[in-house]
C-alpha cells in the first residue's frame, strides 16, 4: 500500500512536471513570440527614426540654407537702404541746388527785365532828343562838312611844296590819298577828316585821320565816344561804312579789306574808360579777307597796355552782324551782345556793343567789353581803332 502511495506520487509528480515543463514550453514560445514581435517593432521604429534623422537633417540643410539667404537678402537690402539714403540725400542736393539756381535765374531775369525796361525808356528819350537834334542840327550839320572840306582843300594846296606838286595844282589835278600816312607823309599833319580813295578804283570815302598819336598817319576805322550812332547795323552798313567821320563811325570793311590786302598794315586799339584811364593794343599784323571771306580777321604780335592777352579771339574769326550770323555759338552772339564784330563763341570783346552812360557802365553783357584790360561786365567810355602801314 504504501508502495502503490509512493508511485502515485511520482505519477502526480511527473505529470505536474510534465504539465509545468509544458507550460514552461508555452511560456518560452510565447515570450521568443513576444520578443520576435518586439523586435520586429523595435526595427520598424528604428527604421521610422531614422527616416525622422534623415528628414530633419535635410530641413535643418534647408533651414540653414533658407537662413543664409535671408541674411544675404538682409545684407542685400541693408545696402539697397544705404544707398537709397545717399541717392535720397543726393537727390535732395540737387534739389538744393536747383531752387538757388532758380532763385538766381529768377533774378537774374528780374534784373534783365528791369535793363529792359530801364533801356526800352532810355531809347525812347534818345529818340526823342535825336529827333529833335535832326531837326535842329540838319543845316549845321552840312555846314560843318562843307566847312571841313575847304578846309582839307585848303590844307592840301599850301601844304604841296616843290616844282612838281606845284605844277600838279596849277593843272588842277588833285592829290590822292590811299590811306592817312600817304597824307601825313605829302605834309598834311593836321588831323581831322580826309577824303581817301579805294585802291585801284576812283571811288572815294571820308575817314578820319589821326595825325598826332604815336607819330601820327594813323587812319581811324572805328570810333565811339558818346553813343550818338546806333552801331546794330546791317551788313551791308558795316561793309560800305556809316557814322560821320568827325564823330563817332565805322569806316566800313570793304574799304578795309582791299587797303590792307595790298600791303601789311598794323592795328592800333584806344580804349578810354569812365574814369579818364587810357590804355592800348597794339597788333603789328593786320588785314581783313575778302566779303567771301566774311572779312575774317587776322592779327599777330600783340603789345601794349589793355592786356597781356588778346581780346580778340585767335585765329581770326569771321564778321558777323544782326542780319549775318558767322560766329561759332548757336544764341548767334551779334543779336544778344548787339553791334557786328569779330564774335567767337562770343568772345572777350566787343567794341561796337551797346554805349551806356557812366552810372550804367557796370555789369553790361552787351556794352563796349575789352575783357583783358576792364572784365566783362565793364562798358567803356570810349573807343578808337586805327590802322597805319608797318613801315611808316
Amino acid at each position: 500500500m504504501k508502495k502503490e502511495m509512493v508511485e502515485i506520487q511520482q505519477n502526480a509528480v511527473q505529470n505536474q512536471t510534465a504539465v509545468m515543463l509544458e507550460i514552461g514550453t508555452n511560456l518560452l514560445n510565447q515570450t521568443a513570440e513576444q520578443t520576435r514581435k518586439l523586435t520586429d517593432v523595435e526595427a520598424q521604429v528604428l527604421n521610422q527614426t531614422t527616416r525622422l534623422e534623415l528628414q530633419l537633417l535635410e530641413h535643418s540643410l534647408s533651414t540653414n540654407k533658407l537662413e543664409k539667404q535671408i541674411l544675404d537678402q538682409t545684407s542685400e537690402i541693408n545696402k539697397l537702404q544705404d544707398k537709397n539714403s545717399f541717392l535720397e540725400k543726393k537727390v535732395l542736393d540737387m534739389e538744393d541746388k536747383h531752387i538757388v539756381q532758380l532763385q538766381s535765374i529768377k533774378e537774374e531775369k528780374d534784373q534783365l527785365q528791369v535793363l529792359v525796361s530801364k533801356q526800352s525808356s532810355i531809347i525812347e528819350e534818345l529818340e526823342k532828343q535825336l529827333a529833335t537834334a535832326t531837326v535842329n542840327s540838319s543845316a549845321l550839320q552840312k555846314q560843318q562838312r562843307d566847312l571841313m572840306e575847304t578846309v582839307h582843300s585848303l590844307l592840301t594846296t599850301l601844304s604841296a611844296s616843290g616844282p612838281a606838286k606845284h605844277s600838279l595844282a596849277a593843272k588842277g589835278e588833285q592829290i590822292v590819298f590811299r590811306d592817312c600816312a600817304e597824307a601825313f607823309k605829302s605834309g598834311l599833319a593836321t588831323s581831322g577828316v580826309y577824303t581817301l580813295t579805294f585802291p585801284n578804283s576812283t571811288q572815294e570815302t571820308k575817314a578820319y585821320c589821326d595825325m598826332d598819336t604815336a607819330g601820327g598817319g594813323w587812319t581811324v576805322i572805328q570810333r565811339r565816344g558818346d553813343g550818338s550812332v546806333d552801331f546794330q547795323k546791317t551788313w551791308k552798313e558795316y561793309k560800305v561804312g556809316f557814322g560821320n567821320p568827325s564823330g563817332e563811325y565805322w569806316l566800313g570793311n570793304e574799304f578795309v579789306s582791299q587797303v590792307t590786302s595790298r600791303k601789311r598794315y598794323m592795328l592800333r586799339i584806344r580804349l578810354t574808360d569812365w574814369a579818364g584811364n587810357e590804355a592800348h593794343s597794339l597788333y603789328e599784323h593786320f588785314s581783313l579777307s575778302g566779303e567771301d571771306l566774311n572779312y575774317r580777321i587776322h592779327l599777330k604780335g600783340l603789345t601794349g597796355t589793355a592786356g597781356k592777352i588778346s581780346s580778340i579771339s585767335q585765329p581770326g574769326n569771321d564778321f558777323s552782324t544782326k542780319d549775318a550770323d558767322n560766329d561759332k555759338c548757336i544764341c548767334k552772339c551779334s543779336q544778344m551782345l548787339t553791334g557786328g564784330w569779330w564774335f567767337d563763341a562770343c568772345g572777350p570783346s566787343n567794341l561796337n556793343g551797346m554805349y551806356y552812360p557812366q552810372k550804367q557802365s557796370t555789369n553790361k553783357f552787351n556794352g563796349i567789353k575789352w575783357y583783358y584790360w576792364k572784365g566783362s561786365g565793364y562798358s567803356l567810355k570810349a573807343t578808337a581803332m586805327m590802322i597805319r602801314p608797318a613801315d611808316f
